[in-house]
């Protein structure tokens, strides 16, 4: 049994930056690719970014290309996603999520393990 838990979330104002943090037990993090999901109020989750089990391979949702990046390290069983240039639009829960394969995904169909979520909240 694969256990996530998320860090780093919190209160920042448009054009900040955080870093999220995701740490996994239990399972075999470094052959898995890994995710972040994000979830607004009154919204259905959707997919923001996605890594490779080796790092090589990565992901973004048009919404976040070029201000958000995932990297892993896979010693420290953890992966991160770097946000920055914040905006208002980016206020939600944030999720990591282990997935069924190697191989990066958007669907949230490919990961069967997610954490708990991590709250952004950003301010304009």
């Amino acid at each position: 049994q694969v256990q996530l838990v998320e860090s780093g979330g919190g209160l920042v104002q448009a054009g900040g930056s955080l870093r999220l943090s995701c740490e996994a037990s239990g399972g075999t993090f470094s052959s898995t690719a890994m995710g972040w999901f994000r979830q607004a109020p009154g919204r259905e989750r959707e997919f923001v970014a996605a890594i490779s089990w080796k790092g090589g391979s990565t992901i973004y949702a048009d919404s976040v290309k070029g201000r958000f990046t995932i990297s892993r390290d896979n010693a420290k069983n953890t992966v991160y996603l770097q946000l920055n240039s914040l905006k208002p639009d980016d206020t939600a829960v944030y999720y990591c999520a282990a997935g069924r394969r190697m191989y990066v995904s958007e669907s949230y169909r490919e990961y069967n393990y997610w954490g708990q979520g991590t709250q952004v909240t950003v301010s304009s």
